[in-house]
């Protein structure tokens, strides 16, 4: 069933390009006074789909005529992209802009912008116009799409701008300009938002309902990233399993995934996150059957306790998920694993815990993304009551990763005289084997060999192996 979501006009999105010329002009008037261009400086903290938002955000201040640059320093504008999935990234994010403070005191001009996920939440704009008064802009996730009518505002005599309108259906905004850093590998959104509504999780309430973008605008997107040379694209989305819910057309994400499997090009297509309660037997089989779609699957299950999953507000069993990975196994026998898991997640017993980390043991996992669980305001967990300690809960965090690093050096050492095939991505740190590369299943390799060059796909030897790193030479 199609939602409520506000699809941007192209008579708004050309609306915002003209703001862009305006900028560009004031930047033309003080490039020629400076002698250089004025600079731009972006940093983003959380997920894969926050460094896609930034790249569009960087193609914007490109398009206003900014030079990129890494350096706050040197900065005329200066955007932070922020995370409010775990309290680290938030207090990390709100460091970065407290240590600004110094800077916009010797340099007022200096334009400091917020935005992303924490700022999308209610609390978040009264303490930053409290507590950071040297942030000159906001925005939330619902405004990126207008961030140059939004930076005109301040640069033009607006004290303060600050928006995190936008209503629960969210937005698709397309034709913006986006500015990737080149190599081999690409983010592409094919939606964004979440339905799911995880007890634990922020990203409904500052992401919006799920929404997603036109098959046709997701295959010109990927038509042009392989005429640019990426060869090794990610398609995202909260949970890429719901893709084509809202549309009118009659298309889900295995769908989706064969019509972009014929787009012609030597590359690779990924995908993340997908959802274990949406996941099916027709994704396993597209996946098996399309050539230029990695066997590789992060397919988070969060907890091996059915009592905790059902707290989670997950929609599986951990019955289900065992059954899931063992069709996927059997139509992809070489297939790579990963997964998310919650450990201290609110009265979460020792017996909850023993059967995630049986469950970890018993799936045999390559990649393993593991967190203390950490209390959002306003979703249902921050009010549930909770007695375990931090001691308990961070003892068992060492016991699991115990479980997976045994787990992922015998996987690891299974790998010892194979021959992978692996795409190269750029340079080590070491000199035997000076470049890195990865395999189908997004393992890390570091080889040698002088016929390898970064940006071809190869096929290599595996000659030594370690917990985190294969090493290989070209064959």
């Amino acid at each position: 069933m199609p939602n409520n979501k506000t699809v941007v006009s192209q008579e708004q999105i050309a609306h915002q390009y003209e703001y862009m010329q305006f900028i560009a002009r004031m930047n033309e008037d003080k490039a020629q006074v400076r002698g250089q261009r004025p600079k731009a400086f972006t940093q983003t903290f959380g997920c894969q789909q926050n460094e896609a938002d930034t790249q569009r955000i960087a193609g914007m201040l490109d398009e206003m005529g900014y030079e990129k640059t890494d350096r706050t320093e040197d900065a005329d504008v200066i955007v932070i992209n922020t995370c409010a999935v775990r309290a680290h990234a938030e207090s990390r994010a709100l460091g970065n802009v407290g240590a600004l403070s110094h800077l916009k005191k010797a340099r007022p001009e200096v334009t400091i912008c917020l935005c992303g996920c924490m700022v999308q939440q209610e609390h978040m704009p009264d303490k930053i116009k409290k507590s950071y008064p040297q942030v000159d802009l906001v925005f939330g996730t619902h405004a990126l799409w207008r961030f140059p009518e939004l930076l005109y505002r301040r640069l033009t005599g607006d004290k303060r701008v600050f928006d995190i309108s936008g209503d629960a259906a969210g937005y698709i905004a397309e034709g913006l300009p986006v500015l990737r850093d080149g190599g081999t590998k690409a983010w592409l959104s094919i939606m964004y938002g979440c339905n799911n509504f995880c007890t634990y999780c922020i990203v409904p309430y500052v992401r919006g309902r799920e929404r997603s973008r036109a098959p046709e605008e997701i295959v010109h997107e990927l038509e042009q990233l392989v005429a640019d040379g990426y060869k090794d694209i990610t398609l995202l989305g909260q949970n890429v399993n719901s893709y084509g819910k809202d549309l009118d057309e009659q298309i889900d994400f295995s769908d989706l995934l064969m019509r972009l499997n014929e787009v012609p090009g030597d590359f690779l297509l990924r995908f993340m996150t997908s959802h274990p309660k949406d996941a099916s037997h027709k994704l396993f089989d597209t996946m098996a059957t399309c050539d230029k779609v990695a066997k590789q699957l992060h397919l988070p299950f969060q907890s091996g306790s059915d009592t905790v999953l059902k707290r989670m507000n997950r929609g599986y069993t951990a019955e289900h998920y065992r059954e899931l990975i063992a069709y996927a196994r059997s139509k992809m026998p070489d297939i790579s694993l990963s997964s998310d898991i919650i450990v201290g997640f609110p009265g979460e017993t020792e017996e909850d815990f023993e059967k995630t980390r049986t469950l970890v043991a018993e799936v045999g996992f390559d990649m393993l993304y593991t967190f203390l669980y950490s209390k959002r305001s306003g979703t249902p967990a921050a009010e549930m009551p909770d007695d375990t300690t931090h001691a308990v809960k961070q003892a068992r965090f060492e016991r699991l990763l115990k479980t997976q690093d045994e787990t992922v050096q015998a996987r690891q050492d299974a790998y010892q005289g194979k021959r992978l095939r692996v795409l190269v991505d750029g340079m080590s740190k070491g000199t035997e084997y000076p470049l890195t590369a990865r395999t189908e299943g997004g393992l890390l390799v570091c080889c040698a060999g002088d016929d390898l060059k970064i940006g071809e796909f190869a096929d290599v030897e595996i000659e030594k192996t370690s917990l985190r790193c294969l090493f290989g030479r070209s064959v």
